[in-house]
């Protein structure tokens, strides 16, 4: 049986922004949409091309968003790359050492 991944739709873009938890501006931003047009396009009210649709995909993956192909057990979808443990730890090891500042080298 042939696995493909499925297509960005709006409502799974809006569903991997929601498990990422990242504003649509910074989505968009690193994404090189208008964030009106992200907004848009979760809605279903316009589409993107595909250039714009793989720059979405790889953004979202990119924050944390693993995107699941349909196969016999159920349908596509989108989950977390990482499980709440990890998230946490990761959290705690970026706080480490408060906070970045310039170099003075």
């Amino acid at each position: 049986m042939e696995h493909s991944l499925p297509l960005l739709t709006g409502d799974l873009a809006r569903a991997a922004r929601a498990l990422t938890q990242i504003s649509p501006d910074l989505i968009a931003q690193r994404a090189g949409v208008e964030p009106d047009q992200l907004r848009s396009f979760e809605r279903g009210v316009i589409d993107l091309d595909s250039d714009q649709l793989a720059e979405l995909w790889v953004t979202l993956e990119h924050y944390g968003a693993q995107f699941i192909a349909e196969d016999a057990d159920g349908g596509y979808g989108v989950r977390r790359k990482f499980s709440a443990r990890n998230v946490k730890r990761i959290e705690n090891w970026e706080n480490e050492g408060g906070p970045a500042y310039e170099d003075d080298i």
